[in-house]
């Protein structure tokens, strides 16, 4: 199978259900932030992170590709595929991984400087990618709520994770 297909050498690709669209069709710029975002967190795991945080970065992945592919997906009147939905237990999952990474924490006193070691700097570019897929998927203005919120829980909880990265290193943060 050849990588390149060449039917978007006008400017236009494929959502799923065959529509075609411009590449700068605000879907097309929402799913590719959450492509970037996926790319970065794969770029932190790259840089080395310990074990457990690694297992959740990739599940954070998989949930990507999920998310990714829903906001492609321009089928109407059908039940989008199991592998493509996020649910409450999703969200929930995030959660349970804040609360348990905050416990480890000092108490933020202000805000800090994004940073620390490579593996930490890395997860707070993968924050800041997260918020801007997170503001175009909301500028779509027909995303799915659990879109959103997970979405919103996930940069968040790299925050949590990026601070965890670095306090187990014993680098030290610096405030704003």
């Amino acid at each position: 199978m050849k990588i390149y297909t060449k039917t978007g050498d006008k400017g236009e690709t494929s959502l799923l259900g065959g529509v075609r669209v411009s590449k700068a069709d605000p879907r097309v710029e929402a799913y590719g932030e959450v492509d970037e975002a996926n790319a970065a967190i794969g770029s932190a795991r790259a840089i080395g992170v310990p074990s457990d945080i690694d297992a959740a970065l990739e599940w954070i992945q998989r949930d990507l590709f999920a998310l990714g592919a829903s906001l492609a997906d321009a089928r109407t009147g059908q039940t989008p595929h199991a592998k493509m939905l996020l649910a409450e237990a999703d969200i929930a999952r995030i959660e349970a991984w804040i609360d348990e990474g905050q416990k480890s924490l000092p108490a933020l006193r202000r805000f800090i400087l994004p940073g620390g070691t490579a593996a930490g700097a890395a997860l707070h570019l993968a924050r800041t990618i997260t918020r801007r897929a997170e503001r175009r998927i909301v500028s779509l203005g027909t995303a799915d709520p659990m879109q959103i919120i997970y979405i919103n829980r996930l940069s968040d909880l790299l925050f949590v994770i990026a601070r965890v990265v670095n306090h187990r290193a014993g680098v030290f943060e610096a405030e704003w």
